[in-house]
């Protein structure tokens, strides 16, 4: 069975959301100062790298991140590949028959900008009218290759209020460079936070 990650690797070229926390490994214990064993505190944001958006996220009433579906986050997943340059609109989707798809993944060039720590402003995000788009044709789960499915200090936040306010739950930060479009299952598993309005996943594709 041939898995293909799509987890971006969480480390010092890491790109950071601006106004997050930045990832940051500390040593507590260390076998080389003579401590019993190696032991760590990890520092970083709820939604750094590859996570899972909760509705807490952007609603207080919200559920947590633990309240999220496991069955919704992992199946049948469909990935399809956007030439567009900017925002993604209704019209960029308007091709693609997805009436049979619950989960899609968005493989946009946001793929390439992965593997440095720079903050890519111009990257490739959803516009309000493809959220509704999608929720209108019963897409369940939305996942994207870039930081956020916004695009950059879009006042209101649209597109998470459109995603999430209809049940519709967000994958963030995905690295979908190396996988073609089409039919695969998909596992995604965020951590348990409750109470979270995100946390970091790992999510795997198989090809069926």
């Amino acid at each position: 069975m041939k898995l293909i990650d799509v987890t971006v690797p969480i480390d010092s070229n890491l790109a950071t959301y601006p106004g997050n926390t930045p990832f940051s490994l500390e040593g507590v214990k260390r076998l080389a100062r003579g401590d019993s064993s190696n032991v760590s505190t990890l520092h970083l944001s709820a939604h750094a790298g590859t996570h899972v958006d909760a509705p807490r996220h952007f609603f207080d009433d919200g559920g947590g991140v633990e309240s999220l579906a496991l069955e919704l986050l992992c199946g049948r997943t469909r990935v399809v590949e956007l030439t567009t340059r900017k925002t993604v609109t209704a019209e960029d989707l308007a091709g693609f028959d997805l009436r049979e798809d619950v989960r899609l993944l968005l493989k946009t060039a946001n793929s390439r900008l992965w593997g440095t720590p720079d903050f890519h402003q111009d990257f490739i995000g959803v516009s309000e009218g493809a959220a509704r788009f999608l929720v209108d044709r019963g897409v369940k789960v939305l996942g994207v290759d870039y930081l956020s499915v916004e695009p950059y200090k879009t006042p209101g936040a649209p597109a998470h209020h459109v995603l999430l306010g209809a049940g519709t739950i967000v994958i963030e930060g995905l690295n979908l460079r190396d996988v073609e479009p089409g039919a695969y299952e998909m596992y995604c598993l965020p951590l348990a936070l409750v109470g979270a309005d995100g946390a970091p996943a790992r999510v795997i594709l198989r090809r069926t």
